[in-house]
């Protein structure tokens, strides 16, 4: 409980406790909240418990510590049997690779990879394709919901 305690701030709080309380009232002080301190620790335990057993016998491996999002989440993957797959799925994801394709599509550049784009998709025409600049007499396409 008090792991994170040096020994000068112990020594502090001694001395603090000393003059807050005088030497005829700390011992008795020192009763009181160990006492107050069992009791928490009682009432909490006894909480857990009730929680548990109406929650049911499918969670009796519950722990309270896995409600941190970060313990749950650690301790789901460890148990994951598909731990191996995650792996590899995420090896073959490159960010990079993937953000610089953005990239040039979006500057109108050719991909520096030689992947190529299909030029529709699913009857669609390819928005990453850059067009063609038309021509001096040729007037741009109308949409009049656009306008």
């Amino acid at each position: 409980m008090f792991s994170d305690i040096g020994a000068l701030e112990l020594v502090t709080l001694v001395v603090l406790a000393v003059l807050i309380f005088g030497p005829e009232k700390l011992p008795k002080v020192i009763q009181d909240v160990s006492r107050f301190i069992r009791k928490v620790r009682e009432f909490s335990d006894s909480a857990k418990a009730d929680i548990r057993s109406e929650l049911g016998p499918e969670f009796k491996d519950f722990e309270f510590e896995d409600l941190n999002p970060k313990n749950f989440i650690r301790k789901q993957l460890a148990e994951n049997e598909d731990l191996k797959e995650l792996n590899e799925l995420r090896s073959t994801f490159d960010l990079k690779k993937e953000m610089n394709e953005v990239a040039d599509a979006v500057h109108g550049r050719e991909p520096a990879s030689s992947s190529s784009v299909p030029t529709s998709v699913n009857g669609s025409p390819d928005l990453l394709k850059k067009q063609d600049k038309p021509a001096a007499d040729e007037r741009p396409p109308y949409d009049s919901d656009a306008t």
